[in-house]
């Protein structure tokens, strides 16, 4: 057991580990506390994590707790997060790496501590690769983690940061697969959350990690011309303070360089080496208060020349993060090209540490509004997370709009603001105001131009919807619909009217089959079977028979309705519909054998094909490789060769699959190449998801040689990817 007295020798003797001290100097922003009630927290949390990570090494040799956990901790601290937070930090790795169980941590520390280190833990577990469907689903998992508290991501990024930082022990292949990871996840995500710092030092230390040589270069013509570059630099700060001391403001003007990965990022946009690359400079103008954005603005473009395309008011039209800052391109001395931000102090802040410098957590308080404002969107992203009609594939492309995209400005006809991502079109913003406008809308005005729906709309266009109650979503408009809202709303009212319009034809077979069957009085018997389909309703089942999953012959197979319980005309009701099914065949010479061809398989002349003799229902002709034929010694027995015996007369029906691009017209074309071909269609059935056509035909053919034709033909027709014969 600890000796608790052990707890108090540090404050007795004034004596901290030097690690510790240097973690407490990098708290100089909670005020929640006094220093003391502050100590004894964080040197609990210290002297716990030390002990249970006591012997463990990093790669480099050096201690793990001290050389990692503390400074994950000292990270957080740096971007004033509060102090449940910074401890957590402290113990990210003792769930995983020691024997501490959760209770042990809940025990010490309470609910709020174990909460953000278990959610740490899973977090730590999922690991991303190149393969889009486990990448989704791991980046769904990340995503539900974060959203119960956004803090667990925080200590992550800085987890991610310092071991991103000391990766250079690792073998090469960790080194990739982490810094791919820090690339495509961990830095869009940072940027996201408005944590400018953390995402361009992450993307530059990825860049070192998986380009080292075209990091380096960059690095050494930064650092060979770093002297010319301050100098000027310096020359355009002092001439924007004589003017900003003559209109009596007093900002705080700096100058800096661009990170290596934003020059990469340029280099390889423009296509340009580094010395082609002019933007490579950048001065901050840091103010009291928003006025004085204004001031400075009207200041700097009277004494250098702007760049009038390359001007954003962030103050007036925030970003979706939380970003706020006036950004203005001029041309400095020398006629080169600098880039000037001009912002408060508080704006400041958020730019650089985003989401955690509106972190003000109390005792026992929730999260501040602006941070829900911050991370609206991603509660959004949950919302359709949520929905069973959304697969993997589809989240990774919505995720990288809302996620990794530019976005745009515009306004509706009262003047009110509406951010979209950049390519959004008026279906995006008619969702974004409200569902039913999106739902009902038929066109739009753009700048008081009537134009398609299909418009990629511009920075500060102003929009109006033109709506019709009788308009309705369709499938084309997945074509252009940008955001996560209006393509899961488009696709929720779709998937509701298919399935509407599947059960309602489900019914219809249902029942009309029955009828022909002359079964009806076991309607009632059947619906009450869906289980036996795994299936939850007879909305379901039905739902299944209308889209062609399952048929009436599956139902009456899955049920065994035996013929001792049928009455005669029943049983005379089903051997008279199979009978219109048969044809004639040859059975080893014998000539106008009446035989049933199998449904399930469809055999037609030129097909091999084999008699199955049933037990009291005569024969079933089956294709020679259709799973319904038995397997088992005792049953094979009944196995009979059979030849085709048929006039040119005879038709046969097939089925087949067709799946291609949706496009205008693509149904048309497919069956008139058909039809042109003298083949009757006698059933179609066309779905479209995410732009893919799925079209289920059955056609009637006299031979196989005939459907050999309509298979080469229809795959000539453009956009259709495949055509395949099928069994029902």
């Amino acid at each position: 057991m600890d000796n608790p007295i052990s707890n108090l020798i540090p404050f007795i003797g004034g004596q901290f580990p030097s690690t510790f001290n240097k973690l407490l100097q990098s708290i100089n922003h909670y005020e929640l506390k006094d220093d003391d009630e502050l100590k004894v927290e964080l040197w609990k949390a210290y002297e716990f994590g030390l002990k249970r990570h006591e012997g463990q090494k990093r790669l480099s040799g050096e201690p793990y707790f001290e050389a990692h956990c503390v400074e994950v901790a000292k990270i957080l601290a740096s971007w004033n997060m509060d102090v449940t937070t910074i401890i957590s930090g402290m113990l990210h790795d003792t769930l995983e790496d020691t024997d501490t169980s959760l209770e042990d941590i809940k025990k010490e520390f309470g609910d709020n501590v174990a909460e953000l280190v278990d959610g740490v833990s899973k977090l730590s577990g999922i690991h991303f690769t190149t393969r889009k469907a486990q990448q989704a689903g791991n980046f769904m998992k990340m995503l539900i983690s974060v959203a119960k508290d956004l803090r667990v991501i925080i200590i992550k990024f800085a987890d991610r940061l310092h071991n991103m930082k000391t990766i250079s022990h690792m073998s090469r292949i960790k080194q990739h697969r982490i810094a791919v990871e820090t690339r495509d996840v961990y830095a869009p995500l940072a940027h996201r959350l408005g944590m400018a710092s953390v995402k361009w030092m992450l993307d530059d230390l990825a860049l070192k990690v998986l380009n080292p040589d075209a990091y380096n270069e960059i690095d050494k013509k930064l650092k060979s011309s770093n002297k010319e570059r301050e100098k000027y630099i310096k020359s355009i700060t002092s001439a924007l303070n004589d003017e900003f001391v003559i209109n009596k403001i007093n900002p705080r003007v700096y100058g800096r360089s661009k990170s290596h990965s934003s020059i990469y990022g340029k280099m390889i946009q423009r296509e340009k080496s580094f010395e082609e690359i002019n933007d490579i400079m950048a001065v901050r103008v840091v103010v009291d208060k928003i006025a004085d954005c204004y001031l400075a603005l009207g200041i700097l473009h009277q004494r250098f020349k702007p760049i009038q395309e390359r001007f954003k008011d962030f103050i007036a039209m925030p970003k979706s993060n939380g970003y706020q800052s006036i950004h203005t391109t001029v041309f400095g001395f020398e006629g080169k090209i600098v880039e000037i931000q001009i912002r408060t102090e508080d704006m400041e802040k958020t730019a650089e540490i985003g989401v955690a410098a509106h972190w003000r957590y109390k005792e026992g308080d929730v999260a501040s509004k602006s941070i829900d404002t911050h991370v609206e969107w991603l509660r959004d992203l949950l919302d359709m997370l949520q929905s069973e009609e959304n697969d993997p594939k589809e989240f990774m492309h919505l995720l990288k709009i809302d996620l990794f995209g530019d976005e745009i400005f515009v306004f509706t006809p009262s003047g009110d603001l509406i951010q979209l991502p950049a390519n959004s079109t008026p279906i995006d913003f008619a969702y974004s105001v409200h569902t039913e406008v999106g739902e009902s809308c038929l066109g739009a005005k753009i700048n008081n131009k009537v134009s398609p729906l299909n418009t990629i709309l511009k920075n500060g266009d102003s929009v109006e919807i033109i709506t019709s109650a009788s308009q309705r979503p369709n499938y084309g408009w997945l074509e252009f619909a940008v955001t996560s809202k209006a393509r899961n709303k488009i696709k929720n009212y779709l998937n509701k009217k298919e399935k509407e319009e599947s059960i309602k034809i489900g019914e219809q077979l249902f029942t009309k089959s029955l009828r022909r069957l002359k079964m009806i009085n076991q309607s009632e018997k059947l619906k009450k079977t869906y289980s036996k389909f795994g299936l939850g309703s007879v909305n379901q089942l039905f739902e299944s028979i209308g889209k062609g999953e399952i048929s009436v012959r599956d139902l009456l197979d899955k049920n065994i309705i035996n013929e001792e319980n049928l009455s005669k005309d029943e049983v005379s009701g089903i051997f008279s519909f199979r009978k219109n099914e048969s044809k004639s065949i040859k059975l080893q010479g014998i000539k106008n054998v009446m035989a049933n061809f199998g449904k399930c398989c469809n055999p037609i002349p030129g097909d091999s094909m084999v008699g199955f003799v049933t037990r009291g229902r005569g024969m079933t002709v089956h294709r020679a490789n259709c799973y319904n034929l038995p397997i088992s010694s005792e049953e094979t027995d009944r196995l009979v060769p059979v030849e085709w015996e048929v006039s040119r007369s005879d038709l046969f029906n097939v089925h087949l699959k067709v799946v291609g691009q949706d496009r205008k017209g693509l149904l048309k074309d497919m069956t008139e190449t058909i039809s042109k071909l003298n083949i009757n269609i006698t059933s179609v059935d066309i779905k479209v998801k995410d732009s893919v056509a799925s079209a289920r035909l059955i056609v009637q053919v006299s031979n196989i040689k005939q459907l050999d034709r309509v298979l080469k033909k229809v795959s000539e027709v453009k956009s259709i990817d495949k055509i395949s014969r099928i069994q029902n």
